[in-house]
């Protein structure tokens, strides 16, 4: 299944493009008085990977947490597919966020449950499916992330990768429009987090998933995102958008520079 790149047309009451799944108007973040990000806006296009980039501290998890329903904005909207999540009632948001899977950063899965089991958990929860019919999913869902073999381990028995890639299956369980990711290359050495970014390109080639992800680790920014957004701990606003590779190459900001080229200038000196 692969997902339309044609050019966007506009469509429905709110004037979201045709090919935008995912829209952030105006959105402001906070914990009490204190503000995290504000005014930030941005568009995700269907079957894209896009990155919410920038330095410790800026806000990128927190920004993840309101787009995937752990935390209301002080203002602004995030729309899903024209529909504006947090104007909708519990049952309504609900509703929204099994369009959503989302891989948390060191997995978040239940030590108490094994793999399968962990995969299995929200086919039982959110699907009238038979046994039968979620234990084939299951080993679906693993094999696609080449886990299969680790079905009967506990959690406790995985490395940091098979941690995350048994994660990704158990996200992927209920075919996800949206598939979020945590710093997903947080932890891993160089060898598994090309792993892993391979398998997310898979995804995104091979099944037209659309991707956000939080992330600092740059070789895997620029290694498969398509767009993204920079935010910045100063302004707490974003102050850059475009591709990492667009940013690290044509921006004029010091501060993107500084992130972005980061690498490069290490490699010089």
């Amino acid at each position: 299944m692969r997902c339309s790149r044609s050019s966007p047309t506009r469509s429905g009451a709110e004037g979201v493009a045709a090919d935008t799944i995912l829209e952030v108007q105006g959105l402001e973040l906070a914990y009490g008085t204190r503000v995290i990000q504000r005014d930030l806006g941005f568009s995700v296009r269907r079957g894209s990977i896009f990155a919410v980039m920038g330095g410790s501290g800026c806000g990128k998890s927190t920004v993840l947490r309101s787009l995937v329903g752990l935390l209301r904005p002080a203002a602004g909207r995030v729309l899903v597919g024209g529909e504006d999540y947090w104007a909708g009632d519990a049952a309504q948001r609900e509703a929204i966020g099994r369009r959503f899977g989302v891989l948390f950063q060191n997995g978040a899965l239940w030590s108490s449950l094994s793999v399968a089991e962990n995969v299995a958990l929200p086919l039982r929860m959110f699907t009238r499916l038979d046994n039968a019919a979620i234990d084939s999913l299951v080993r679906l869902k693993l094999a696609l992330v080449g886990m299969e073999h680790a079905a009967a381990l506990s959690p406790s028995e995985l490395s940091g990768g098979m941690r995350k890639r048994a994660g990704l299956a158990r996200a992927l369980a209920l075919d996800p429009e949206v598939l979020f990711f945590d710093e997903p290359s947080a932890g891993l050495d160089p060898v598994t987090s090309k792993r892993l970014d391979d398998l997310i390109l898979q995804l995104r080639d091979g099944f037209g998933q659309t991707i956000v992800l939080v992330s600092h680790e740059l070789p895997s920014l620029l290694a498969i995102a398509d767009d993204g957004v920079f935010l910045d701990a100063t302004t707490r606003t974003a102050i850059a958008h475009g591709s990492p590779k667009a940013l690290r190459d044509d921006s004029i900001n010091p501060q993107v520079q500084a992130f972005m080229r980061r690498e490069r200038l290490e490699q010089e000196g």
